[in-house]
């Protein structure tokens, strides 16, 4: 349920009980007389008119209309409208959070950086690698055709002896080799074969030809990896589930058994694998994973947190090899006590880690390597919008600190002149406070925090915490789980009120997603979990501009005033029925009878009402131009109590004006009151609409005149509508008094009364105090 729904029920709230106090005073001028309890309940039908039905119906078919909107904007194609309830929602926002990964970049990985602690390979220097590698593999070919069974040029560090330094070349061929084994990566081979029946010699005709091979994987991280050692001479052309073979730069195949695989797993943040190696039967565990969880497994190195920190700080997502060579012995060993804990019945998962963990101890550290995920297009300029908009950005993301806080600065979320608050990691309650206090002296600037401490936050100073950052521009939560992505949403809604919007592009963000008020899922490199749980489903980040700052603020502005005119189209006529009972010694008789009543709110006014779901105060690319305009909009100020309020001052005065004017101009020919007052009232109707318009479109004229068409067309046939009470007067409409002048003149007159004092206030308002709008469309 959007924010505008719930705002239209209190004012119904309120309109309900201004109807039955309606009857209850109707009742008591009347004094009680006779069955006063019934005369009652004919007066709360009589004013039921006050309640507006109809305005769901408006509102549902307006939201519909403003979805087709939305899904028919050129400039943001494939964008996808899931719920018809809440696209106002989309003009009312305050707080955007946003993931990092697939949404405000593109999820595509681009290798940038191999560092071995003493040297250190970018884009540029990539051939060098490749050299080494082609010299190293032609060595060992040489060798092995010379009888020798070593496979690598450096054959095991002896573990006794001191070690011996090992040359550069022999650290990338290593490097590279455990780069090359140690991933989930498939390679796939489309067959080319046209008919069904030749499919079993596809894999003969097109064997391992490089240009037909594409990688599978879950990560985007690993394929980028392995196409990279391809790219530099070693090439995975083969796997299944017990094997791998890669290519080398000479074109000879090596074969690895796959003797055990750990996956990645989001608590892990690692993954390891154990092969044998066909040729020479040695037995190496490989493992990579994020810095935080492989600097306590790898021997001692003086270099690895530093170069980590400035990967990051370039925006480069970074994983640490390592590997360790195993005799047959330990891995029998091992591999015994991982099966016994793998048959376990109770606490299988407890069982198992130990035993993995008994063979991650001193690894062999053998490089550190740095990809890039690149931002989306024009990420900039709108994260720069929103925030002129007044929106305010929370980056809630996966990722180290010092990459989110590298995205951040280069996507300008954070802006170049901003200070930068990077809470430090805490796990106590004092920690908390000093920090806090720390952070509280600071005046204007983003803040940069970590899941864990933001748990210890929120369990000991929820209250300050939410306060002090909701004062800040912008926020980055890293190393956030889906679970605390979610609660942070919750946390924002319950303290400050305000509507959020959560945008993601994985199943990860879905929890967000789905707490958030609105949540915006992009269809991304990770499927479609996203864009299916959220309420607007977009293809890029940059076309959320534009779904805000045009879609949102006409949908919220143009369900403003269609909601009020509803109200007003039933108030004005409960009025001038207040009137005639007034005028009529407090009678509960209708002034209208059935037929135009339903008329009233269908054929009469219904065309004209609903077009005002195609007004617009400025042009689209005003509202891009000058985000500015949407500020405005999350203050509520175009539907509240206050023009509410206006909206029901000015139907007293229409329906008095109309129901007075009617029997002051009419005395003599008092039995054709009907017929005009409830011309000056379809008049009146249509005059306003004309008011409330600020952009007209054709099919808004159109409207207007079909309306009036169909009108007059009904005075000739409806006839014995028109009179008073058919039974007690027992006057019909002539069709010779509708065309007489007097009728037009007095009617014209009525009308005039009624809504040109309205243009000049409108007029004189545009004038002294115009809306900001107005000021740049003029």
């Amino acid at each position: 349920v959007g924010l505008l729904d719930l705002e239209l029920n209190q004012l119904t709230k309120a309109l309900f009980l201004a109807l039955v106090a309606l009857s209850v005073v109707m009742v008591t001028l009347q004094g009680f007389v006779g069955p006063w309890y019934r005369n009652l309940f004919r007066f709360l039908l009589l004013f039921s008119y006050i309640i507006p039905i109809s305005l769901r119906v408006n509102l549902d078919m307006g939201k519909a209309a403003y979805g087709w909107m939305i899904m028919k904007d050129d400039n943001i194609p494939g964008t996808v409208v899931r719920t018809s309830t809440i696209p106002e929602e989309l003009g009312r926002l305050v707080y955007l959070l946003t993931d990092k990964t697939g949404t405000l970049t593109q999820n595509e990985m681009i290798f940038k950086r191999l560092h071995l602690g003493t040297v250190s390979y970018g884009t540029d220097t990539m051939d060098e690698i490749q050299s080494h590698i082609i010299n190293s593999y032609s060595q060992v070919h040489s060798q092995n055709s010379g009888n020798s069974t070593s496979s690598t040029p450096s054959r095991k560090p002896q573990s006794s002896a001191p070690k011996v330094r090992k040359s550069v070349s022999s650290r990338i061929h290593e490097a590279v080799k455990a780069i090359a084994l140690c991933h989930n990566v498939t390679p796939v081979y489309e067959s080319r074969a046209g008919v069904s029946g030749e499919t079993e010699y596809a894999e003969v005709d097109q064997d391992f030809s490089d240009e037909n091979r594409t990688y599978q994987a879950s990560s985007p991280d690993e394929v980028t990896l392995v196409q990279w050692t391809e790219s530099v001479g070693l090439t995975l052309v083969n796997r299944d589930l017990t094997s791998m073979q890669l290519k080398t730069p000479g074109g000879h195949i090596l074969t690895y058994y796959i003797l055990q695989i750990f996956p990645f797993t989001s608590e892990s943040k690692r993954m390891g694998i154990i092969v044998r190696d066909e040729s020479s039967g040695e037995i190496t565990f490989y493992m990579k994973g994020a810095d935080v969880v492989m600097s306590t497994i790898v021997q001692y190195n003086d270099w690895l947190e530093e170069e980590c920190g400035n990967m990051a700080r370039e925006g480069l997502r970074t994983l640490v090899v390592a590997k360790k060579s195993l005799t047959e012995e330990q891995y029998q060993d091992f591999e015994s006590r991982y099966n016994q804990a793998k048959l376990s019945i109770h606490d299988r998962n407890l069982k198992v880690a130990p035993v993995v963990e008994s063979l991650e101890r001193e690894m062999e550290l053998l490089c550190l390597t740095g990809v890039e995920d690149q931002l989306q297009a024009d990420v900039r300029p709108t994260l720069e919008m929103l925030r002129n908009a007044g929106i305010k950005i929370w980056m809630l993301t996966g990722d180290k600190l010092e990459t989110a806080t590298c995205i951040a600065k280069s996507s300008h979320l954070v802006s170049r002149t901003q200070d930068i608050h990077i809470f430090r990691p805490v796990t106590t309650r004092g920690e908390a406070h000093l920090e806090l206090n720390a952070f509280r002296r600071k005046h204007d600037c983003a803040l940069v925090i970590s899941g864990d401490s933001l748990e210890v936050c929120l369990k000991y100073y929820e209250h300050e915490f939410v306060e002090l950052a909701c004062q800040c521009p912008a926020v980055v939560c890293c190393r956030c789980s889906p679970t605390q992505k979610a609660h942070i949403v919750k946390l924002l809604q319950h303290h400050t009120g305000k509507r959020t919007c959560a945008i993601g592009d994985g199943g990860n963000d879905v929890s967000m997603i789905q707490a958030a008020d609105c949540g915006i899922g992009i269809e991304g490199k990770e499927g479609k979990q996203a864009s299916l749980a959220a309420d607007f489903s977009i293809t890029q980040f940059k076309h959320i501009g534009r779904l805000l700052m045009v879609h949102g603020r006409n949908s919220y502005k143009r369900s403003a005033a269609l909601g009020q005119f509803v109200m007003h189209r039933g108030l004005i006529i409960s009025t001038m029925q207040a009137v005639f009972s007034s005028v009529f010694y407090f009678a509960s008789v209708p002034l209208y009878q059935g037929f135009l009543m339903v008329g009233y709110a269908t054929i009469y006014t219904m065309f004209p009402v609903f077009s005002l779901v195609l007004d617009q105060d400025v042009k689209p690319e005003m509202a891009l131009l000058y985000p500015e305009l949407y500020k405005d909009l999350t203050k509520g100020r175009s539907l509240s109590f206050k023009t509410f309020l206006i909206w029901v001052l000015i139907s007293i005065y229409q329906g008095g004006i109309l129901m007075y004017g009617a029997l002051l101009l009419f005395e003599s020919e008092f039995v054709h009151v009907v017929a005009i007052s409830f011309t000056a009232l379809i008049l009146t109707e249509l005059l306003m609409v004309a008011l409330t318009i600020r952009t007209w479109h054709w099919l808004m004229v159109v409207a207007e005149f079909l309306s009036l068409g169909c009108y007059v067309a009904s005075l000739a046939f409806l006839n014995e509508y028109f009179g008073i009470g058919r039974v007690s007067f027992g006057a019909f409409l002539d069709v010779a008094f509708i065309t007489t002048v007097t009728f037009l003149w007095k009617v014209s007159a009525i009308t005039v009364v009624s809504c040109l004092p309205l243009y000049i206030l409108k007029y004189l308002k545009r004038k002294f105090s115009p809306p900001s709008y107005s000021k740049l469309t003029s």
